[in-house]
Formats: C-alpha cells, structure tokens, sequence
C-alpha cells in the first residue's frame, strides 16, 4: 500500500505578500543560524513550522482515550508510527514505512533520534534518485557525513554546532517536495522527529544539492564559529549605547531602573544581583520589562529563571543566552520597541537585593507589519502529584507572533535513586498553531524535545539546547532543560497552544514546575498569563528523603556511608539537601594514596551489581577502589569526581561479581585532585547492593 500525506498551508499564509528579492537557498538559511535580529520580525516569507515524528499514532483526539499513549518508538506499536505502510514487513520483519512527504517550496531544518534501527531514503523534488541513501541513524544526527570529504570539511566542525546532542540542524531546501522514507524493522526501536519549514506560495526556493557543502563551504565554517562564539556572532551596533543598572531594593520593594525613550532596539541585556542568599534572590527579584506602554511587563520572570539555567548559577553559554561563572548573565535576544521602554524590579524575599547590568540598545526602525515585542512572562505550579498524565500549559496566547524557546525548570522530590523510576518527562510537547485541530508539532518526550533521550542525567549545553543543572542522582532534584528556536521557530498568524505533557515514571507528590515560553509577538496578542504573587517565587527545599528501593532500584539494599565506617576514620559531614537523610560523608585524604576502608554487609551468598552514590562537586578529587583486595572498577580504574560550578548526585555502578554472606571490605583510595585542578575531598552518600 502507497500512502502520501501532505501539509496545506493555511490561508492566511497563503495570502501573505512577501518583499523577498533573493531566493531562499541552503546558505542563506546557514547565515540565519547564527543571527538573533531576524526573529524580532514575523517572517518574510511567512512559513509554518510542522514536524512528523513517531509519537503514538493512536493520538488523535485532543483530550481522548489514547490521547496521552506513549508507544513513541519502542518498537511493535498497535499503530505504525509513520505516515503510511508502503510496503508490509517480510519473512524478516523488515517492511518500508513513509516517514513524510510533504509539498514544497519548504525547508527541512532539524532531525532528531534517540536510536533507531534500518535505512533512511530522502527524495527531494520528485526525483527518482535519493539525495540520501543510507544508516538512519546517521541520518537523523549527522545526515551531512557522505558529504564531507569532497568538501573537505572536517567533522569536528560540526560536532557541538550543527551537531547537538541527538539532533542535527543542518537546513535542507527545496522547492517543490520532500519525501523521507524508512526502510526496517518496526518491532524494534526507531524513535524520529524531522522538522520543517513550509513556505508560502511562490517562495522562490533553491534545492539542497550535495555539492552545496563544496559551494557554501566559507558559509559553513563561519556558521560553526558564530555558532560557537555567540558574541561575535551578534555583535553590538557601531551605533549602540549603554544604559547602566544599579537599584538596590529592600525587603517587598519596588523599584524603576532604567526608562529610554525613542524607537529603538535592545540588542544585550547584562545582569547580576547581589545579595546575602544570591541563590534565593534570583528566584524572589522578579524583573519586568514593558514595551511601548504595556500595562503589563512584555517580560515577567524572576531574574534568575529568565537567563534559563536556574535555579542558582549554572554557568553555561547558548547562543542568546549566557551565565557566567562569576554571575553575570547576559541576554541577547533583541527587544525592538517603538516609543519607550521600561525596566522594573520587584524584591519578593526578606533581604535586601542590589541589581547590576547594563542594557545595550540602538537605533531601530519600528516596522508596524513586520515588527515584534519580544515577551518572557514565567509561571509555575507547586505542589503538583502527577496522578495521571495531563497537558501542561506553557504559552496560550492570541495574536501573531514568533515562538523561539523555551525553559523548564523543575523540583523533583521522587526518592528512586534511578532514572528507571524518577524519571519526571516521558510527556510529549504538543503545539497546536492557527487552525490545528492537531498539533503541527507532537514529539516523542520532554528529552527529545531538548534534543537528549534516555532520561540522561549528565550535563550538557550547546548552542540551541541544555541541561545546565540536574542534581541527581540521575533525574531528582533540580532539573533544568532549555531550547532555542533559531532556525526552527514557529510563527503563529493568529494563536498558539503550546503544551508539555507532565508524565513521570510514578506517582510523586510536591513536584514545582517552572517554565518560560519564549516568543515575539504583535502589539495586541493576549495569553493566559496572571501576574507572580510571593507564593509563586518562594524558597523551594528539596524534601528530605532516603533512596527507595524501587524502579531500577527494586530489590536493592542501601547503606548510608557513615553506617559502614570504620572507627578510625577521620570524616566530616555535610549538611545538604542534595544528600540522602540531608547529611553526606565528605573524607579529606592528607595525600594520594591514603585510604578510607568500608565494611560492606552481604546478607546472602549470590550475584550482585554493588553501586556508589557519590558527589561531584569544585572540591572534590580522583579515588580508585578494591574490594576484599581486589581491584574493582566503578564506572572507570581511577574515578575523578570533580566539577568546577556545580554540586551534583551521581550513581557510579560496578560490573556484576558473585559475593559471599557475610562482610566485605571496601577500600577507596585517594588520587589525588583532578587534572582540572580543585581539591581531591571525596563526598559519600550511600552504597547500595543489588541482586543481580
């Protein structure tokens, strides 16, 4: 069976005139990668963004029955995932499913996998032969391979750029058609996301051909760096101006700290506060923004929240925002406006706040069709029990506009150790755009949204996506993902619902859910939002807590550190929420080769899986380990635990090894620190011991 399906554009961008002199070709679209001012203006040519994914096909009705499935990919869904059957599985399971096919003139812009199995073909035009043939996991992560060496192009310079993390953001024109299909096995894994651009007639487009990587080769390298050098990238205007910030508020006080006149465009935002707790300060100093009279703040968020790495000071750098390790934290998102601008603080704590920064701004052209108020407005939910999975809202908003990212930041209070257990987002995003009765854009996964999978715990941060801070171990604790939509943004020509879904592994009481949708949007768009009261920015602790046995876990026997002490040894303790029972073990070799010995209990004889929950963290060094006198390995010979800005949770697991009743010794021996540099302390929170 030959199934075709095809987007038709909605009217209205049907009817959008566009002022393009040039065609749209693959490297005009690399220069938009790396450029932010394009975004502060609705598309010229207008496009909608849709995207075709293997999330479960059984999810057709808004708030149905199956609206909530979650057979995304794992392979023998009760409905393929795909656009059609064109050819049923053989003798060995392998059959051939359409992925897509879709009317030009339209632009392929990102691709996604966590993993997926067989081969991928990708017609474009109508053509007999495919532009690609070939792995489809290649495909979906780095599809530009088998063009590299005729371009001499490395690929390390893809690799963090057009590469990041599972995805790959490389732009694929073309005028007429694109049609992907899949050739392998359903029944195993094949998770997919393709991405699209589709244009309003007659954009002139120019076809991706494989010697565009030969042609655009300068384009190529230059999009890399700026990609990777975000200031350089979007550098200020020869004719800028620096307005400095510096407001002190007490206690519940308000405070204007810079109004500008004119038409003009902020082009970097720069901040940092000060104060007794900075922690608790940039949650409780929430900052307004107001364009051109707006009774209300375009941009509402607590200050820490806004620059998308909270909460804390999570260095990181992405290409519109940056924090640094000092505290600083820059924006680089422009904000146009036609006559005013005004910037306002609130202090929402119990302690005085000093607020520092610099807004840069230039002339600017206020274009009353085209022109976009950029907007930021935060909103959270505390005391949330995921019974059973349900649509969170993150923007619902009226009027035309430009979606461009978005943050989520979370508490996670679930006591599994293990991701298998506490993993929080097996939701999928839905956006539904205009007229959709379905979502233009339903994914697979709040992971694969931020461009991960697997629930993966570690820290990553690349120019379009990150998880700048997960306290662990693997998904409890502080949890924050971010995503910018640069060369995939999604404009609304009259409304946008966007939703995550919250589905976690197990029920869990006292989650706080925290999130940003960042857009531009046309003076007289309205949403959902409701002002931030004292309760929404309150102090979040993590609840005390003690691993449970559950998950992955299950079966497990956990042994808090300072139960297995010997009496000789010389530890302090830290006191910490991070840590299980709010206490950690923290041992101070005086040099490399001191060791701390543990009595490790066994109950039964048999074969065991025997873990480390331990802490990263600036102060901490190298250890190694045996085990009754034998080397054992948890993770890796010499394990270096140290992180230079944040403190974290980690589970280290050693191979399974059969173990006798009765008592064990456990050695770690210090290596001294890290080649990074820090201190060589380790930080010990509980052993567990699993039957394997």
């Amino acid at each position: 069976m030959k199934a075709e399906l095809f987007f038709v554009l909605p009217l209205g961008l049907a009817l959008t005139s566009s002022t393009r002199a040039e065609p749209i070709t693959t490297g005009t679209l690399l220069r938009e990668m790396t450029h932010l001012k394009h975004l502060a203006e609705f598309p010229d040519p207008a496009f909608k963004t849709v995207q075709f994914s293997s999330t479960d096909h059984r999810s057709r009705l808004p708030g149905g029955p199956d609206w909530h499935g979650n057979s995304d990919g794992f392979g023998g869904e009760p409905i393929p995932n795909f656009a059609g059957v064109i050819r049923p599985p053989n003798d060995q399971g392998i059959g051939e499913y359409l992925v897509c096919d879709v009317e030009g003139p339209g632009v392929l812009v990102r691709t996604w996998t966590a993993r997926i199995n067989g081969k991928i073909r990708l017609y474009l035009d109508g053509a007999g032969q495919p532009v690609y043939d070939g792995s489809a996991q290649e495909f979906f992560q780095q599809f530009y391979t088998p063009y590299l060496a005729a371009a001499k192009l490395k690929p390390e310079v893809f690799a963090g750029t057009f590469r990041q993390r599972r995805a790959c953001y490389f732009p694929l024109p073309f005028a007429r058609r694109c049609r992907i299909v899949w050739e392998g096995n359903i029944r195993s894994i094949h998770f997919y996301e393709v991405q699209f651009r589709l244009y309003a007639a007659p954009t002139q487009v120019r076809t991706f051909r494989p010697e565009d990587f030969q042609e655009y080769r300068q384009v190529i390298l230059d999009t890399a760096r700026g990609l990777s050098h975000p200031d350089e990238a979007n550098p200020l205007s020869p004719d800028h101006q620096d307005h400095p910030l510096a407001v002190t508020l007490a206690p519940g006080e308000i405070k204007e700290a810079l109004v500008v006149e004119g038409a003009r465009v902020v082009e970097r935002l720069t901040l940092q506060l000060l104060a007794p707790d900075r922690d608790r300060a940039l949650r409780q100093t929430v900052m307004q923004i107001y364009f051109d009279g707006a009774p209300w703040g375009q941009v509402q968020s607590p200050v820490g929240d806004f620059f998308g790495a909270a909460p804390g000071i999570n260095p990181y750098e992405s290409l519109p925002f940056t924090v640094a390790p000092d505290g600083k934290m820059t924006c680089r998102f422009p904000m146009p406006f036609a006559r005013s601008m005004k910037v306002r603080f609130e202090n929402h704590g119990d302690q005085p706040v000093t607020v520092v920064g610099t807004v840069s701004d230039a002339p600017y052209t206020w274009q009353p069709e085209r022109s976009l108020h950029f907007r930021a407005r935060w909103r959270v939910n505390h005391g949330m029990v995921n019974t059973a999975p349900y649509d969170l809202p993150f923007l619902l908003a009226r009027g035309q506009g430009v979606y461009v990212g978005t943050s989520s930041i979370l508490l996670n209070p679930c006591p599994v150790p293990t991701s298998a257990g506490n993993w929080w987002g097996e939701g999928d995003e839905k956006i539904f755009v205009d007229d959709d009765q379905q979502p233009s854009i339903f994914g697979t996964g709040s992971e694969d949204y931020y461009n991960y999978a697997w629930s993966s715990p570690d820290i990553f941060l690349f120019p379009y996506c990150g998880q700048p801070r997960n306290d662990g171990p693997d998904n409890r604790g502080f949890v924050t993902n971010n995503r910018w939509h640069i060369l995939d943004p999604i404009p609304f020509q009259r409304q946008i619902a966007f939703y995550m879904e919250f589905y976690s592994h197990e029920r869990t009481p006292g989650y706080s859910y925290a999130r940003i949708g960042y857009h531009y949007a046309r003076p007289g768009t309205v949403d959902d939002h409701v002002p931030l009261s004292d309760e929404d920015v309150r102090p979040l602790i993590p609840p005390a807590w003690e691993p449970a046995a559950r998950g992955a876990a299950r079966g497990a026997l956990f042994h808090p550190v300072e139960a297995l002490l010997t009496e000789d040894a010389a530890v302090t303790f830290d006191h910490d929420p991070l840590w299980a029972g709010g206490r950690g073990v923290v041992w101070q070799p005086r040099k490399a080769g001191d060791e701390l010995v543990l009595n490790l209990p066994v109950r039964e004889k048999g074969r065991y899986v025997i873990a480390l929950t331990a802490g990263l963290s600036r102060d901490f060094g190298r250890f190694s380990a045996t085990l009754d006198g034998t080397p054992i390995a948890f993770g890796a010979k010499v394990m270096d635990l140290h992180r230079p800005y944040r403190k974290m949770l980690r589970n280290f697991f050693a191979p399974p090894r059969v173990l006798e009743a009765g008592l064990h010794t456990l050695r770690l021996r210090a290596e001294g620190p890290s080649v990074k540099g820090g201190g060589n302390a380790l930080g010990l929170d509980f052993i567990w011991v699993q039957k394997r």
